[in-house]
């Protein structure tokens, strides 16, 4: 494993060993109830920023930082299954979520209060039996997924904030700016797929290199086919 990936790795380990504390800002609950009472609070305010984020670096986040990426990448040691359809499950969840936060906006008039601690404890998410419980049941939805299914079943099929930017990376893809993405010299490709075989994504690498489509909305720039590759076949590269 190269150096590269022993950083990712270690770092959204990291950020899934703070799960606990952290796990009320990535709430898809909290900001409805903060939103019925007009406060922007943690979680609003963590998934603008994962949107706008996203405008410049994709879905960077869930390859390098998020804590569910910890989660899974951790059981896809011992549960290799590959996940290659059922991506539009998730906007199931998004869409009705999403239209219920902006009616809720709208009858209230707009925000007019921020509390970026909402409902935490001097900023700890787990403060009592109750917490504890929501916790268990959050982690439950991300690890049995990825059992049962297989490979970050999670971020294909459930999670909430992944269509934040997959919508700041198709908004990106219209306008065209400079942004970080994969690129690949398809000539020097030998199909050995060390590429798929590595994406924790379960994407077909190897066909986006020979057809030289490498923009994916399930991509999360993670660097591991560009680090497998034997031919150093692919790269990053911030460009329009």
């Amino acid at each position: 494993m190269k150096s590269r990936q022993k950083v990712r790795l270690g770092i959204i380990l990291f950020s899934f060993f703070l799960f606990p504390i952290t796990f009320y800002y990535l709430s898809p609950y909290l900001i409805i109830q903060a939103t019925s009472q007009g406060i922007i609070n943690g979680s609003f305010i963590l998934f603008s920023l994962l949107f706008l984020s996203s405008l410049i670096l994709g879905r960077a986040f869930c390859g390098w930082v998020c804590p569910a990426a910890g989660c899974q990448e951790a059981i896809s040691r011992v549960r290799e299954k590959r996940v290659i359809k059922g991506n539009w499950l998730k906007w199931i969840i998004w869409i009705p979520w999403m239209s219920a936060i902006i009616v809720l906006a709208v009858r209230n008039h707009g925000y007019d209060k921020i509390d970026f601690l909402y409902q935490t404890t001097f900023g700890f998410s787990i403060s009592n039996i109750y917490s504890t419980i929501t916790y268990v049941c959050v982690l439950l939805l991300i690890v049995l997924p990825a059992f049962i299914i297989g490979k970050r079943s999670f971020c294909h099929h459930i999670c909430w904030m992944a269509p934040f930017m997959i919508v700041g990376r198709k908004i990106r893809n219209a306008f065209k700016w400079p942004a970080l993405r994969l690129a690949a010299d398809n000539d020097q490709c030998t199909q050995c797929q060390t590429c798929t075989n590595n994406c924790p994504m379960s994407l077909p690498v190897n066909e986006m290199v020979e057809s030289d489509k490498m923009e994916n909305a399930e991509c999360v720039l993670c660097g591991s086919c560009i680090d497998g590759c034997p031919h150093s076949v692919i790269r990053y590269k911030f460009k329009v």
